[in-house]
């Protein structure tokens, strides 16, 4: 495994479908934290949302391929770049046949924005309608054949946007978090509404504070160092963001998380309010071991039609679905897309 400790970096001119888009400083090195696969070619891309955001994504693309090919656009986990889980998952699928690109949500990672390290549940559900857009655009590409996967975090924000975008014809979530319900109601909902009120108050107040400083205090990342009765699967954060197994120089829960007032808009907006109405088709897929299981249970519960489907990976944790490739379907993703992008 590479660490992310590489400061090469190069303005951008990368494939884009905006030429008035803001630059981006990208590197040019592989600064993965896993290896380069031979099977595919990979290069950089940027592309804008509607709010004006440039984001910025790798692509990876079957080498001889031909012809038009099914996409798909992956983002997450919460707090991760492109660099991370989401780039393997990429590479792997464009390995299996697709055409794959994995950005970085706005105002994180290589991906434009100011001020950074900010999380909303409305942009970042935008971040994958805008990958879709990009996507659609390009010569290599049959727009009626894209799909999404979104890991964590992002994998509430990927039905959201599912619900939303009828173009994501197949979606696959991945070890799910729903930001909005954790945000407002705390883990395995043991808040109520009077803690959440103290919550409100707690957050406000910090937006007080970085109005008066002009700066915007950050939450954190993954704690450190940790403690010794830290709840395991802090401990498993811990074993993937703050080792070499998973660390990233640009990875918010590797370093100082995200701007502490995100939480605010999460706790005011339900992200799957719509997610009955999801005509295309949905994979939903979580570890039997993870502490995060009842997001994606309950995700699943909403959702109609026969074409959605909940997998629960034996004996896996949270974090077993980040990176490794012995216990992520992948032989059930590759299958799950060639059946609903074809």
């Amino acid at each position: 495994m590479l660490t992310a400790c590489v400061n090469n970096k190069a303005t951008d001119n990368s494939q884009t479908n905006d030429k008035n888009m803001e630059k981006l400083e990208l590197t040019t090195a592989w600064d993965k934290v896993f290896p380069k696969s031979d099977k595919v070619n990979h290069s950089k891309v940027t592309f804008r949302n509607r709010y004006g955001i440039t984001l910025a994504a790798d692509m990876y693309v079957p080498k001889n391929a031909n012809g038009k090919m099914a996409a798909i656009a992956v983002s997450g986990p919460f707090g991760a770049v492109k660099e991370q889980v989401s780039g393997l998952y990429a590479q792997t699928m464009a390995e299996r046949g697709f055409l794959t690109i994995a950005f970085d949500p706005s105002y994180s990672g290589e991906s434009g924005g100011k001020p950074r390290y900010v999380a909303s549940p409305d942009i970042n559900t935008e971040d994958f309608s805008a990958a879709v857009d990009f996507l659609t655009t390009l010569d290599n590409v049959d727009p009626e054949r894209i799909g999404i996967i979104g890991v964590c975090g992002w994998g509430g924000l990927g039905i959201n946007a599912a619900a939303m975008d009828t173009r994501i014809k197949a979606t696959v979530s991945s070890t799910m978090y729903d930001m909005s319900r954790v945000s407002a109601n705390g883990y395995f909902d043991s808040m109520d509404a009077d803690a959440r009120y103290k919550l409100r108050e707690q957050l406000n107040a910090q937006r007080t504070a970085d109005a008066k400083n002009g700066t915007y205090a950050l939450a954190g990342g993954v704690i450190d160092p940790l403690p010794e009765d830290a709840p395991q699967f802090v401990k498993d954060y811990y074993s993937y963001y703050k080792t070499e197994r998973g660390y990233h120089e640009r990875s918010l829960n590797s370093n100082k998380g995200w701007n502490t007032t995100s939480s605010l808009s999460f706790i005011n907006m339900p992200q799957l309010s719509y997610a009955g109405e999801i005509r295309n088709a949905v994979l939903i897929v979580h570890g039997e071991k993870a502490h995060s299981r009842y997001f994606s249970e309950d995700a699943f519960k909403m959702l109609k039609g026969d074409n959605k489907e909940l997998m629960i990976i034996s004996g896996a944790s949270h974090v077993d679905l980040y990176d490794r490739i012995d216990i992520i379907p992948f032989d059930k993703l590759e299958s799950f897309f060639k059946e609903y992008l074809k």
